[in-house]
């Protein structure tokens, strides 16, 4: 398998507003966009259909795009796998790579013992998946095929860094 770079990191927060204007203070990050209620067509929790509906805000941080989320409905998922829900816990979730063949790279992390936790669909077919790599690395390993939608939205999360107010938050709709 070839290198594949972090191209985000992500965490899994209550508000993800709240968290946004917070490291963006902190470190200097963002701006964030913020996106609500993101729609999927279709997703899977350890193999069995499942509702996810989350919020996500994105911003850029040095050369990796920052994303927190948060979850808005109830039941197991793999936000709720590393921080239960009702538990008031937040931290790292997962950090997303770019693969080539999605499922090519989730057989080979299915060889090291690496599970698929969570798949979604987007509305317009993009699939990104979960890797349960918590008892490896102590997270989840996002996986996606970029597109050029995907790439053209990091490019619009980085070029947007170039020259902002800090704590700034860009409402948006996906989907």
């Amino acid at each position: 398998m070839a290198q594949m770079a972090i191209r985000q990191i992500a965490y899994f927060v209550a508000d993800v507003r709240a968290a946004a204007r917070a490291h963006s203070a902190l470190f200097g990050s963002g701006p964030y966009f913020v996106a609500d209620n993101i729609p999927l067509a279709s997703a899977t929790y350890r193999g069995a259909p499942c509702e996810l509906d989350h919020s996500s805000a994105y911003g850029q941080w040095g050369e990796v795009m920052i994303e927190f989320c948060q979850q808005n409905n109830p039941g197991p998922s793999a936000f709720h796998d590393l921080y239960p829900e009702g538990s008031g816990r937040e931290g790292l979730h997962h950090v997303a790579l770019f693969v080539d063949d999605i499922d090519a790279a989730v057989a080979r992390f299915g060889e090291e013992g690496m599970e698929v936790a969570f798949e979604g669909r987007m509305r317009d077919g993009f699939r990104y998946v979960f890797i349960d790599a918590v008892a490896v690395h102590g997270h989840m390993i996002e996986l996606y095929q970029p597109t050029e939608t995907l790439t053209g939205f990091y490019a619009m999360v980085r070029d947007a860094a170039g020259d902002f107010a800090r704590g700034v938050i860009v409402e948006m709709a996906l989907g």
